[in-house]
């Protein structure tokens, strides 16, 4: 059975628990029930049908009856808590401590990279620097960076970066890109995307002071369109981003870092049309 760490849904660890005793030895969801007090039979194959769910008292007994153990006790129930929870904002802060509980023990959460890496806009852009400048020290990345960072962010990303497998380091100091992506929660994703978007919305809005005319192009014009419209000029922004990305998979010998910022957004309430009938 994978260790719990790997974990972020505490039904499936309960399944997995189950489907591992099963395998091994004779046990049912009655049995289940039994080593964890609970008198209904069917109640725990409820929960990990997602019918109903534990209460903390309970979460901490069917931890224990699953043979955890100390902090693994608590990191069950947070597990359980950010299951059932279904507030977002909620939810990204019951992760963080569930991250932050099993890296004070040593422990890394599997999924936690994607959303360290999303948090700030210097991660994606020192896995392009780092490999277009062999052997370069921090200091000089950080430099190179448009606003300049501190040493120390850059470090941060680089140790990250590394964590995650985005970046490999060779013997000799260097850093080549791999092809790995990133995975983990859609919602988590989601909220640390938006943070760094609106780090680089302000970089756009910065650029326009300290970035020359002839290195960048930023522009835009505001018109009124229907819904059937917006649909259209969606699907258009898609497939240019995919145009893009293949004009960007083609480039050697990159010397500098970009970012390319689509935005379409709504300047005005949705106007209620009058019944022409009327």
């Amino acid at each position: 059975m994978k260790p719990i760490a790997e974990y972020k849904d505490y039904r499936l660890y309960m399944r997995d628990f189950y489907e591992e005793k099963k395998r091994t030895s004779y046990f049912s969801w009655r049995e289940f029930a039994k080593i964890t007090g609970y008198s209904s039979s069917a109640y725990l194959k409820l929960v990990c049908d997602g019918k109903t769910r534990l209460k903390r008292a309970g979460a901490e007994r069917v931890a224990k009856a699953m043979g955890l153990s100390g902090f693994r006790v608590e990191y069950f129930c947070l597990m359980v808590d950010y299951c059932d929870s279904l507030d977002a904002r909620s939810r990204e802060q019951i992760f963080s401590q569930m991250c932050a509980l099993m890296e004070a023990n040593g422990v890394r959460v599997l999924g936690a990279e994607a959303i360290d890496y999303y948090k700030s806009w210097i991660n994606p852009t020192v896995r392009e620097l780092a490999p277009m400048m062999p052997r370069a020290k921090p200091s000089e990345i950080a430099k190179m960076c448009v606003p300049e960072v501190t040493v120390g962010e850059v470090r941060n990303a680089l140790t990250l970066l590394v964590k995650a497998g985005l970046l490999k380091s060779m013997p000799d100091g260097s850093y080549v890109q791999t092809d790995k992506g990133l995975t983990g929660d859609p919602v988590l994703v989601s909220g640390a995307m938006r943070m760094m978007q609106k780090q680089v919305a302000q970089l756009a809005a910065d650029a326009l002071d300290i970035v020359p005319s002839t290195e960048r192009d930023i522009s835009g014009f505001t018109f009124g369109i229907n819904e059937k419209t917006f649909g259209r000029l969606v699907n258009e922004i898609k497939l240019f981003r995919e145009r893009v990305k293949e004009i960007v998979s083609e480039d050697e010998g990159c010397d500098r870092v970009y970012r390319l910022n689509l935005q379409l957004f709504p300047l005005s309430e949705k106007r209620e049309k009058k019944d022409e009938n009327l």
